[in-house]
């Protein structure tokens, strides 16, 4: 699907969108009030054939107002919908094109059925997977005997999908950053060529205001190369001093757009493009050549027709690849084309100045689509370009291949967060040091001149280490590995990850700056916990990675939880009950396949309806504190039993027994698992704290799923008296 504004990007920037902003910005001030706007007052007719003029032109901004001012006329007008849609999408407002393609295609599906489509691919860059999905499939399910590469397409778009899920459920260890406003403005940056570690060569317009277009303005609206030095780094953070001319040699113009400056291995020669507009935002570059001779650069020579052949001709790139030299670019000539915009190289000789001719990368790397924006990393061996034809999580995604120059494998995507469901172009490396890299793309948190997602930035990609921990889930009592559980990562935001451990060992990736705990489940066992912390980490670091055990154990021993306290004769939980409330509140969330019933009792006094009323709102009150806390509520069951059940005596002989009520005010807890058994999991008559009891559960087995009687006054079934509580 050929984008109008893949022409534009190619020519280094959006400027002709933007330009017609700028040229008819005088005419809306003019007639800012409606009233006073003459093609306002126009007939239907009149209107709607200016507004299709404003489309042909490029001056979609502008046609936008009038298909608005007439759809108020004619709401449920197929036409105007997706006139609307197309200029949205030329714009890159993907919100507004999802929606009036939805509408054309809602109005009449026979007459826009690729609006549908259209859509998918909207709802895509938007972020919206499930909708993007399931209009993709309803497109296919619409068309069961047409629109065969249409619908093998949509189906690479849901493949595109489903790995970005994935990948961003498992990031890449970069930050991505806005190079800032001294490097970005409104309007569109882009081919980013880094000058060693202290600068930053890019093409822009430097413009944060719409312009308004004559003869004495027109050359402030052409792109041109600007450097921007890098400031002193702070906390490991790359910042950049306020963008000036790039003076080295006479590259820049005040007629034509320039971009894409790249310098040979040796820095002796200087590739770049100048691209001219012509009529419907059709641009043409071509690539030029500058040597430096001397002590100055030559002036600029177009490359001969091998290289700038039939079509466009842009991004150059020239690296080593072994003892040759070869030049990368892009183009959309049609001979040996494998369609939309291509990678092709040419083998330089640079004693006799001359470019074998040019040959396609192949299609190990080029599809029927668009691949653009290549750069190769010698020291890796590898091609990096930007496609919209492989799988991607968006619109253009960079992809990485192995080999050069004409045969490649292992096509890799570079990953969440470096492509997004926007347009991602232009990735290149720093030549030297860390390998931080630069990337140019247009998502959320771009400088927009009009919605969000309308021009392109550059971003600093800065890479973190690479940091890891591989594990193993052990059965403490035998140190054998426990098989086919599930093993989860959670840090101290609350975000998890889970791995499901069929061998008994797992891998996450982690982060800088983060706190984590790791831990297992599955039926029939508890999981203790392994932390892990990369707080101190520094983004200079080298890569690591870390080894832990998580330990868990069969529920085959007691424990207990001491002090659960309440004020006399109230169900209010006291503040010394929280810390043994917590570590059951920890022990919940590391085993989440554990359901608790909650039981309270009271002593032998008072009445016992009273108590029993009583005694459930303690259960009760527990409940709440844990649910509070984060654990589920429908993995919770309180239960009060008023004296039942007495731990210990309540009287010994005729005489009182206050050490036997005070066992008696307790609470107890017993695990419900999946299997038909309740396991005490309370003892306070036991000494240590619950941690260090927790990592012995006890199994009831006299007690089971199926026993719905109210519990006899049987203390062998509960184990040993509860835990401690204060005066009833």
């Amino acid at each position: 699907m050929r984008k109008k504004w893949l022409f534009l990007v190619l020519a280094t920037t959006l400027v002709t969108i933007q330009q017609d902003v700028s040229a008819q910005q005088r005419q809306k001030e003019k007639y800012r009030n409606k009233a006073n706007d003459p093609v306002s007052g126009l007939s239907y007719d009149r209107k709607l054939r200016w507004s299709d003029n404003l489309f042909r032109a490029g001056s979609f901004f502008n046609a936008i107002d009038y298909y608005q001012q007439l759809k108020q006329e004619q709401e449920r007008n197929p036409y105007l919908a997706y006139q609307l849609a197309e200029c949205y999408w030329y714009t890159r407002d993907y919100v507004n094109a999802s929606h009036f393609y939805h509408e054309a295609y809602m109005f009449a599906p026979k007459v826009y059925p690729e609006a549908i489509f259209k859509e998918a691919i909207m709802l895509k860059m938007q972020g919206e997977y499930d909708k993007s999905i399931q209009t993709f499939n309803k497109f296919i399910a619409d068309n069961p005997k047409t629109y065969k590469k249409l619908k093998k397409f949509a189906k690479v778009q849901i493949e595109g999908i489903n790995r970005a899920v994935v990948a961003m459920k498992d990031p890449q260890p970069v930050n991505v950053v806005n190079c800032g406003p001294n490097v970005n403005s409104a309007y569109t940056e882009l081919s980013p060529y880094p000058l060693g570690d202290t600068a930053l060569l890019f093409s822009t317009m430097r413009q944060n205001t719409v312009m308004e277009i004559d003869r004495h303005t027109r050359n402030l609206i052409v792109s041109r190369f600007v450097v921007s030095r890098k400031q002193e780094r702070v906390e490991q953070v790359d910042s950049f001093q306020w963008a000036i001319p790039f003076m080295d040699g006479h590259f820049n113009s005040n007629s034509v757009h320039v971009g894409n400056g790249s310098y040979s291995p040796g820095g002796d020669r200087f590739y770049f493009t100048r691209c001219a507009e012509g009529d419907s935002l059709k641009v043409s570059c071509r690539i030029y050549v500058s040597k430096f001779v001397g002590s100055a650069w030559s002036e600029p020579e177009e490359l001969g027709d091998g290289i700038n052949g039939d079509g466009s001709n842009t991004q150059p790139y020239c690296a080593k690849l072994g003892k040759k030299e070869v030049l990368f670019f892009s183009s959309n000539r049609t001979l040996q084309s494998r369609g939309g915009y291509d990678i092709w190289y040419s083998i330089i000789d640079p004693r006799k100045g001359t470019y074998r001719r040019p040959q396609n990368a192949g299609k190990q790397i080029n599809t029927e689509h668009n691949e653009i924006t290549p750069y190769y990393d010698s020291r890796e061996n590898k091609l990096f370009f930007a496609s919209d034809g492989w799988p991607t999580y968006g619109g253009f995604d960079i992809f990485s291949a192995e080999g050069g120059p004409s045969r490649y494998h292992n096509l890799q995507n570079l990953g969440y967060p470096i492509n997004t469901s926007a347009d991602e172009l232009y990735f290149i490396k720093d030549p030297m040091g860390k390998p931080d890299a630069y990337v140019v793309s247009n998502r959320i948190g771009a400088i927009a001149l009009k919605n969000p997602t309308c021009c392109d930035d550059i971003w600093r990609i800065q890479y973190e280490p690479k940091l890891a921990v591989t594990g193993t889930v052990v059965d403490r009592k035998n140190d054998h590995l426990i098989t086919q559980s599930v093993v989860k990562m959670v840090d101290q935001n609350g975000d998890a990850k889970t791995y499901n451990s069929e061998d008994g060992k797992f891998l996450f990736h982690l982060s800088r700056g983060h706190q984590y705990v790791i831990t297992s489940d599955k039926p029939g066992y508890s999981s203790m916990r392994a932390t892990i912390s990369t707080m101190d980490i520094k983004r200079t670091d080298p890569d690591d990675t870390v080894t832990a055990v998580v330990y868990m154990d069969t529920i085959v021993h007691d424990f207990s939880v001491h002090n659960v306290y309440y004020d006399y004769d109230k169900a209010t939980l006291r503040p010394e009950s929280v810390g043994s409330l917590d570590t059951l509140v920890s022990f919940m969330k590391d085993n989440p396949a554990v359901s608790v019933e909650v039981y309270s009792f009271t002593d032998g006094k008072g009445d016992e309806k009273y108590n029993k009323e009583l005694s459930s709102r303690r259960a009760e009150s527990v409940v709440n504190y844990l649910e509070k806390n984060g654990i589920d509520r429908a993995r919770m069951i309180p239960k009060g039993f008023g004296k039942e059940m007495p731990a210990a005596p309540n009287t010994v002989g005729k005489k009182d027994n206050p050490e036997g009520r005070q066992l008696n005010r307790r609470t107890e807890f017993r695990v419900v698992t999946d299997v038909p058994t309740k396991h005490v999991i309370y003892n306070s008559a036991k000494k240590g704290t619950m941690d260090e009891q927790m990592q012995n559960l006890k199994v009831d087995e006299t007690m089971n799923d199926n026993d719905d009687k109210e519990p006899a006054d049987k203390e062998s079934e509960m184990g040993k008296p509860g835990s401690r509580v204060n005066k009833k």
